[in-house]
């Protein structure tokens, strides 16, 4: 289903999620996508409603959705952070991920960019109190 991670490097990926999620209360999910059909944005705002879209109290979920296959990626923010952040921090993320994919670094482009979005996160959304886990940290795949 995925050439391009190792199982060694997906599990590194979700340890990324988790740090970068121990200190906000920000959500960041990893969906891997494997379809060859379809428009690729429509696909990537449908994943996005379904893991993602209302599902943090403060609106605050982050969603990296890449096909490989494709050359593909979107980055997604819930209404809370883009708001935050503005359009500019996603498209300079976009072409920091896809330099590394460019490079065959497709496990360092996603973990850098995990750990910078949990660094936005804290600066917008800091832990008040109990910081539960809202969203699941496993990477999802179609």
């Amino acid at each position: 289903m995925n050439n391009f991670l190792t199982d060694q490097q997906m599990a590194s990926l979700v340890e990324a999620i988790q740090t970068a999620e121990d200190h906000s209360t920000g959500e960041i999910r990893i969906h891997i996508d494997s379809n060859t059909e379809g428009n690729n944005a429509e696909i990537a705002f449908e994943v996005f409603r379904r893991l993602c879209k209302d599902q943090t109290v403060e609106k605050n979920a982050v969603l990296f959705h890449v096909n490989f296959e494709q050359k593909y990626l979107t980055i997604i923010g819930d209404e809370g952070i883009h708001a935050k952040v503005n359009q500019t921090f996603w498209d300079q993320m976009h072409d920091q991920i896809t330099t590394q994919f460019s490079k065959g670094n497709f496990h360092d482009g996603l973990k850098n960019a995990v750990l910078e979005t949990g660094l936005e996160l804290k600066k917008y959304f800091p832990i008040k109190g109990v910081n539960p886990n809202e969203l699941s940290n496993e990477i999802t795949f179609s």
